[in-house]
């Protein structure tokens, strides 16, 4: 029995909870200095993991700060339902003033071997593609992009999610 009137276990078990309660609060606390880059983040979740070419990828994103450079990055979500090793996306941007530019963009889903790239485990995998880095917005407003298959099938099999993130660069935090 210590001084206090508690044995050693007690004493142990409640430094065991104090040393787990720091270690969650800074996981949390890097966390979240992690994404504080993120001015952007939006999952398209499609149903029965089936993406017709019909039924654009939507995202709206009010950008006001036209001078800082930014980070576009799409996530893809895949099962190996997926039939190819690759996906082509045209990604349609309408800025506020309702100028539209398209850009296609090619992402390689699996390697050489047909072994899935991204992370995740069982069926689904995470694909992150970068699609533009230390661009600006030239208009502050309200951008709208539509990202569409541009593959054989009308309709993919094996596509769960289509995400934007949109990331301030390093050196440009406010």
């Amino acid at each position: 029995m210590g001084r206090d009137g508690t044995d050693n276990s007690t004493r142990k078990m409640k430094g065991s909870k104090n040393k787990l309660l720091a270690a969650v609060l800074l996981l949390v606390v890097t966390a979240t200095a992690c994404n504080r880059n993120v001015r952007y983040s939006e999952n398209f979740s499609l149903e029965d993991g089936r993406w017709s070419m019909y039924e654009p990828a939507k995202y709206a994103c009010a950008i006001d700060d036209t001078v800082k450079t930014y980070n576009i990055e799409l996530s893809l979500r895949t099962s190996p339902e997926y039939p190819y090793r690759n996906i082509y996306l045209f990604i349609l941007t309408t800025f506020p003033s309702g100028t539209v530019i398209t850009d296609t963009l090619q992402a390689m889903v699996t390697d050489e071997k047909g072994e899935w790239l991204g992370r995740g485990a069982g069926e689904l995998r995470e694909l992150s593609i970068p699609y533009k880095s230390n661009v600006y917005f030239p208009e502050s407003g309200e951008y709208h992009f539509r990202v569409i298959h541009g593959m054989r099938d009308t309709i993919l099999k094996g596509v769960y999610d289509m995400g934007m993130k949109i990331s301030l660069m390093e050196g440009n935090k406010k």
